[in-house]
């Protein structure tokens, strides 16, 4: 049993084959995911396939890369759909500084006014980060977003910080990258993360990983991204599989069947 902790089947890259993507994770053992919406357009998206999916989940957030359109509109909008059965995160938020679209005081304010909601309805969050660590540390700790907790998604950032945030509450997921031939440092994560604080993810349609690296990511893959952390760990994917699942279960707060 695996569990995808972040997928976008949510955006247009799957909207020719989608049934069959979800088939294909099914048969490669995938029996969870959480679909991530972060616009205007993925929100709705995500909660239709929950809806639909009883093995589907939901997230539902506002993306740092467009921070700059949110208004207190979605920030209501959010807050009504947290209020719905599927939904079991709040995200993806956080920084984004690879991009320039949304001034980074911007980025920074939507950032906090999410974690202030996420700590008012008591859920957990979603952690987007691109080249805005030290930023991230900063507004996680002045919100005290650990009351809450949350995932660092895609974790692709150095092993020294890692502590930090397994201190605040957070949970390391690791997607495609880490199965990437010239990829060190989510290798070493991998090997340093505690196990019961683990979680895995494909990021799909993203950073599939190899041998599929440069194509369209899915859910299926994640079940390579368990084998290669359980490689890295000297462990069995049975060990990997089961913990990161039960970890996510725990994380959502989703009762097993």
């Amino acid at each position: 049993m695996l569990f995808d902790t972040h997928v976008h089947l949510n955006v247009s890259h799957f909207n020719e084959d989608l049934e069959e993507v979800i088939n294909r994770a099914g048969d490669a053992g995938v029996d969870y995911m959480v679909v991530v919406g972060f616009d205007h357009e993925t929100i709705p998206k995500a909660i239709a396939l929950a809806e639909k999916y009883s093995y589907i989940y939901a997230a539902v957030g506002w993306h740092p890369v467009d921070a700059i359109d949110m208004t207190d509109k979605e920030l209501n909008w959010i807050e009504e759909l947290s209020e719905h059965p599927k939904v079991v995160a709040l995200g993806e938020m956080g920084l984004d500084y690879y991009w320039d679209k949304s001034p980074k005081d911007v980025q920074k304010e939507v950032f906090r006014r999410q974690i202030q909601l996420a700590k008012k309805i008591n859920m957990p969050i979603i952690i987007h980060n691109r080249e805005a660590t030290e930023d991230i540390i900063q507004v996680l700790q002045e919100e005290k977003a650990e009351t809450v907790g949350g995932i660092m998604h895609c974790y692709n950032d150095s092993a020294t910080y890692v502590q930090t945030f397994l201190d605040m509450n957070f949970y390391i997921s690791l997607g495609g990258p880490v199965t990437f031939k010239n990829a060190t440092l989510p290798k070493e994560v991998a090997q340093m993360v505690p196990l019961e604080r683990l979680l895995i993810e494909t990021d799909c349609p993203f950073l599939a990983p190899h041998p599929n690296r440069g194509k369209r990511n899915e859910p299926a893959y994640v079940k390579l991204i368990a084998e290669k952390i359980a490689e890295l760990r000297n462990s069995s994917f049975e060990e990997i599989s089961h913990a990161t699942t039960n970890n996510a279960f725990r994380f959502f707060g989703i009762e097993q069947n």
